[in-house]
């Protein structure tokens, strides 16, 4: 990496960051693209957000990765949304074109981008998902906007339940797709749904301690089913083995990180992300 005066920078931004992969990616990224920019990690609290936004056109970067818990504090900042961050209510990409401000929202897309070498394509088939947060609205929205048939959203009932379930119906209103909430403890009807299943989804924190399942053991899968885990950090999780033991392909959550990143790389640099060589880059240094 050669650091000069014509060098322009992109950041994360979030609380914390520190322990982020994704300047590993984009700076790589840019190496491998002969891009002359450099990639940072912001760990700010919520004031520096007005802050941060102006060094973007001020010292013409750019422009950010967005990440918890700023997705849609930072909306008010920006000059427009994309249909799509409009759509998730979200914002996890800023991008800088000549002074105005555009948010995006590459996460549903960059999952599935990453599940093309599967040959899988989500347009007339179902999801199963589990978890209503953040990642897995995104998810669901793209899902949705990429003419899915049917998406199924599994949840467990707490404070966020309901909130949850009026979400999913702005959007199926929105979108036309079919979205429904069901409770994660209902086994039945979750194996019901996952006989008609092409796509089962875990978007939620369980099994990061590499122990825990987020359904039932006793559910069976369909044959030929694609079983994904949005969870990176844990490469290969319980629910994944799970999986596997009953024969479905299985995808951790690195190609939704890479995926997003070479998104958000894209909107930036105009550039194609090598995502095959920067993946066998963080598999050696996992």
């Amino acid at each position: 990496m050669n650091i000069n005066g014509y060098t322009r920078m992109a950041a994360v931004v979030a609380n914390p960051i520190k322990h982020s992969l994704s300047p590993f990616i984009h700076n790589l990224a840019f190496d491998l693209t002969d891009e002359n920019g450099v990639y940072l990690a912001w760990e700010v609290e919520a004031e520096k957000l007005p802050a941060i936004v102006d060094n973007v056109r001020t010292l013409d970067m750019y422009g950010l990765n967005i990440s918890m818990p700023y997705k849609t504090e930072i909306i008010p900042f920006m000059d427009e949304l994309s249909p799509v961050a409009e759509l998730i209510g979200a914002v996890n990409t800023v991008v800088n074109q000549s002074g105005k401000l555009i948010g995006h929202n590459t996460d549903g897309i960059g999952f599935f981008n990453s599940l093309e070498k599967y040959h899988f394509n989500i347009k007339d088939k179902q999801m199963l998902i589990l978890g209503g947060g953040g990642a897995a609205i995104a998810i669901i929205a793209q899902a949705a906007l990429s003419e899915a048939k049917k998406i199924v959203v599994a949840a467990r009932k707490s404070a966020s339940y309901i909130p949850l379930k009026e979400k999913l119906e702005k959007l199926s209103v929105k979108t036309g797709i079919e979205i429904l909430l069901t409770d994660l403890s209902e086994v039945d009807r979750l194996q019901k749904e996952l006989k008609q299943t092409d796509l089962l989804v875990n978007a939620t924190s369980v099994g990061m301690d590499g122990e825990s399942l987020p359904l039932e053991k006793s559910l069976v899968l369909p044959e030929k089913l694609l079983v994904v885990d949005a969870i990176y950090k844990v490469r290969e999780t319980p629910f994944l083995r799970w999986a596997k033991e009953q024969g479905a392909q299985t995808e951790n959550g690195l190609g939704m990180l890479i995926g997003q990143a070479a998104e958000s790389f894209y909107l930036w640099t105009g550039k194609e992300m090598s995502v095959v060589k920067i993946t066998l880059e963080m598999e050696k240094e996992a």
